[in-house]
């Protein structure tokens, strides 16, 4: 018999009971037009509103990482049947109020999956505020060729992408058991 220490079951990944991601959130200059544009143009649901909420003490900065006397109010948003998205606009000294860039530290999008890009792009281009970024575009190699994708900018300043999966396998599909959720044709708000 060979005295050997007892093996360590592999660590676990990830964080412990994690289930879903619940929600995103954005920082937004005006909660009113944010509300109004992911509900009107997008096409989303607006599930609550909070606030304005503020804190005497140090809990908005120790907690949210923003100035101490901070107000905040809140909205929250359901796109399709897996996306919430958080709505926040805060009043407090000395914030930024410029959005960063895409290639900025924090940049940031948020990308919906359409079946016709062609005619999501247009009428987001007849929306008030709504900048088209160049236009569809197709890629050609690499893990996701095939995808059909344009960026666009809201009138609130968060930069958002439409993208248009095909039919079929990806090339990165070839290699992996792992799947992007591809969603349902026909679109979220016609399931309401």
């Amino acid at each position: 018999m060979t005295d050997r220490a007892p093996t360590a079951p592999p660590a676990a990944r990830g964080i412990p009971t994690a289930r879903n991601v619940d929600h995103i959130a954005f920082t937004v200059p005006d909660l009113e037009a944010a509300v109004a544009f992911f509900t009107e143009v997008l096409g989303g649901e607006l599930v609550y509103r909070e606030g304005p909420l503020s804190r005497d003490d140090d809990w908005m900065a120790e907690r949210l990482d923003v100035h101490p006397r901070a107000t905040a109010v809140i909205a929250m948003i359901r796109l399709g049947p897996t996306c919430n998205v958080e709505l926040f606009q805060y009043t407090s000294p000395g914030r930024r109020t410029e959005a960063p860039r895409n290639d900025d530290v924090g940049g940031h999008h948020l990308a919906i999956a359409v079946d016709d890009i062609e005619a999501a792009t247009d009428y987001l281009a007849r929306q008030p505020g709504v900048e088209i970024l160049g236009g569809p575009e197709t890629i050609e190699a690499g893990p996701i060729a095939g995808n059909r994708w344009t960026y666009f900018r809201t009138p609130v300043g968060i930069t958002m992408e439409l993208l248009s999966i095909p039919d079929g396998t990806l090339p990165y599909e070839r290699g992996t058991a792992a799947r992007r959720y591809a969603g349902e044709s026909g679109g979220w708000a016609a399931r309401r």
